[in-house]
């Protein structure tokens, strides 16, 4: 599914324009993305939580080379689903 696709379902969920979805989906990425950024995370109970993970220095092996390249230490997001929603998505149709 696009965000374009997405804003199209939500809008026709909640009866909410089109136009009005997309800032709510816009405003939603901006507010996750900043509060990562300050190393923080936002608990959504049921649905997940979305945190940072550093990751340290180090090098890896080239498999085609063979040459060992030095890759530097960074912080990466990452989505943790919350119990409810596994249990969703694993459900039976």
């Amino acid at each position: 599914m696009t965000r374009t696709e997405l804003v199209s379902e939500i809008a026709m969920q909640t009866g909410l324009a089109g136009e009005d979805v997309d800032k709510a989906v816009k405003a939603f990425v901006n507010v996750v993305t900043e509060e990562l950024k300050k190393g923080g995370k936002v608990q959504m109970i049921g649905f997940g939580t979305f945190e940072t993970t550093d990751r340290p220095a180090g090098e890896v092996r080239n498999p085609r080379t063979g040459e060992m390249v030095a890759y530097e230490a960074s912080r990466a997001p990452r989505f943790k689903p919350g119990k409810a929603f596994k249990e969703a998505v694993n459900e039976a149709e």
